[in-house]
């Protein structure tokens, strides 16, 4: 990639200048501005001031051993200490010519591949996937997809919710009020049913609460019977939950729920106590943090004062077995925003606990509204199943592409109005900052112009139509030796080249909305060069470079979509 170039001879030539700087810091980015050329950077005037120098001096000495001639226009000083760096044509049309003969055109891989855990989706056995789900799925997904598109060894592990309280709740449940029919129909409705039934029961009479919680006692005694009841559950449970991931896509390596945990808790209290990270508080096992002030006054339980466990003995068992088990580098957990102190609070535990630990992160995201401005619900005031606003995305967009392809078979409508109502459902929810709420709008999310999935997937189908068009089917065209002429083209073109630095920011700071605005400047580029150039009316060279333009930005708009675990379709 150039600017990987760039950095690397900018790197080499500070290098001359100050041999102990810190080259990792000093990036080449975008220039936000066109104006003052493609790339840019910033860098030089921080090392200057933390070494007392003078800025632009210091920019001048850089240039002065720096040489991008092969890729750049003289670079140009700017400000206190700017560095601004313009692409010669000749090297922009290198570029594509070169990301043409590619599988994964303008995007590196990591020169040092890392192992990386990411941790999302989490459903509750018994329940229904619901609204509140849809952001950790996609987001999880979305994430996973970039990191191995970049090189990395991901494992996705869905921490499925299905050890606890509840169960015991659920146990008198199934043996005194199981509608076997019902279970039949839809099995996590009728369990949904049941935890409902007995959960009032319990509140209204002390004797129901304690018989549930006599069957937890006895399945986590092991009682054969009430094993056997909680395997179905579960296995009940993950039949739906395939169910929803096929439909949105979405794989998992591991599926390893609380209760895979549950063994190890004893050993990981008896060990924070021998080490004295834990120590007795009220009858508990208490984990303090005196030294942090950010967590002074939240201490976290890791054993209740009734010997029992809870969320954070779990997390830090699940982390201890994931770096016995697989050494990763970094590990990625993806939930809603409420958990933040809980996290900070395993993240720091765990610092304690074990002496060498990988990166953590806690990537939190924000709420979905309805346009009321308040949690998105049913008019009812239910929580929304997931099964639910999937069905209700595909019947809006099939309404949709009726109008638009009145003429195509029922089966091509639906086909396209599946991958467009999930497509939709998708990328409105990965488009907002992920740490904002934000607000569900089926009018917005289906509209076929601004930023919305289907104005990108209409523009890749728009590519392919150039091609059928041109009844050009196994192309064999290029970028030839002439040079990029048109502005349009040179802009469609310089913003093909930033696809991998995009790409490669989405994992750097787990921001698909990245990729998602990056998508659709692509499409406005590509629609003013099309107005503009024409393409299959062209000739000679003009020809073969245009339709070179056209494949890549196809290509690179269907993999960024795919990497936001959106499908393409052939026509729309």
């Amino acid at each position: 990639m150039l600017y990987h170039l760039i950095e690397q001879q900018l790197h080499a030539a500070l290098r001359q200048i100050l041999p102990d700087a810190a080259t990792a810091a000093v990036l080449v980015r975008p220039c936000a501005d066109p104006n003052f050329g493609d790339y840019q950077t910033n860098a030089l005037m921080a090392l200057a001031k933390a070494r007392k120098m003078n800025p632009r001096q210091l920019a001048a000495d850089v240039v002065a051993k720096l040489d991008v001639r092969e890729w750049c226009e003289p670079v140009e000083i700017a400000g206190a200490g700017f560095l601004n760096f313009r692409l010669r044509p000749a090297a922009v049309t290198a570029a594509l010519r070169t990301a043409r003969a590619a599988g994964h055109p303008f995007v590196a891989r990591a020169a040092s591949p890392r192992t990386v855990v990411v941790d999302f989706s989490s459903p509750n056995v018994a329940k229904p996937m619901h609204v509140g789900h849809i952001r950790s799925t996609i987001l999880g997904d979305c994430l996973a997809r970039t990191l191995r598109l970049l090189g990395h060894r991901v494992i996705t592990d869905n921490h499925l919710g299905d050890w606890g309280t509840q169960f015991g709740k659920l146990l008198i449940g199934w043996k005194r009020h199981l509608d076997t029919a019902a279970l039949r129909r839809d099995a996590i409705a009728e369990m949904e049913r049941l935890y409902k039934l007995v959960n009032a029961a319990s509140e209204a009479d002390p004797a129901v609460l304690e018989a549930a919680r006599q069957e937890l006692v006895r399945l986590q005694a092991g009682d054969a019977e009430n094993l056997a009841i909680w395997r179905e559950m579960i296995a009940l449970s993950q039949t739906q939950f395939d169910t929803i991931y096929a439909r949105l896509g979405v794989k998992f390596d591991q599926t390893l729920g609380e209760s895979f945990y549950n063994p190890r808790l004893r050993a990981v209290v008896a060990e924070l106590v021998a080490k004295g990270i834990a120590r007795e508080s009220d009858g508990a096992q208490v984990v303090f943090f005196d030294d942090l002030p950010e967590l002074k006054a939240h201490p976290t339980i890791v054993q209740k004062s009734d010997g029992g466990f809870n969320y954070t003995t779990t997390d830090l068992a699940t982390l201890a077995y994931r770096l016995e088990t697989w050494s990763p580098d970094e590990i990625i957990y993806v939930t809603d925003g409420r958990q933040q102190l809980h996290f900070r609070q395993v993240f720091a535990a765990f610092g304690r606990w074990q002496s060498a630990i990988p990166k953590l992160a806690h990537v939190w995201f924000g709420s979905i509204l309805g346009e009321d401005g308040r949690p998105f619900k049913t008019r009812s005031g239910d929580t929304i199943k997931l099964a639910d606003l999937l069905d209700e995305a595909e019947e809006r967009a099939l309404r949709v592409v009726s109008e638009k392809n009145p003429d195509l078979p029922p089966a091509g409508q639906r086909e396209i109005a599946r991958i467009v109502g999930l497509g939709a459902v998708k990328y409105q929810d990965l488009l907002p900052n992920r740490q904002s709420d934000y607000v569900f709008s089926w009018d917005k999310m289906l509209a076929l112009s601004g930023n919305t999935a289907p104005y990108l997937q209409y523009a890749a189908t728009r590519i392919q139509s150039i091609f059928r068009k041109g009844d050009i089917q196994n192309p064999e065209f290029g970028i030839q030796d002439s040079e990029l002429s048109a502005a349009e083209e040179l802009k469609l073109a310089k913003h093909l080249l930033n696809f991998g630095l995009v790409v490669e920011a989405v994992a750097e700071e787990y921001r698909p909305n990245y990729l998602c605005n990056y998508l659709y400047e692509l499409a406005g580029h590509f629609t003013a060069f099309y107005e503009h150039c024409p393409v299959l009316k062209a000739g000679g060279a003009d020809r073969a470079r245009r339709l070179a333009l056209c494949d890549l930005t196809g290509r690179v708009l269907r993999q960024g979509l795919g990497l936001l675990g959106i499908e393409t379709p052939e026509r729309m």
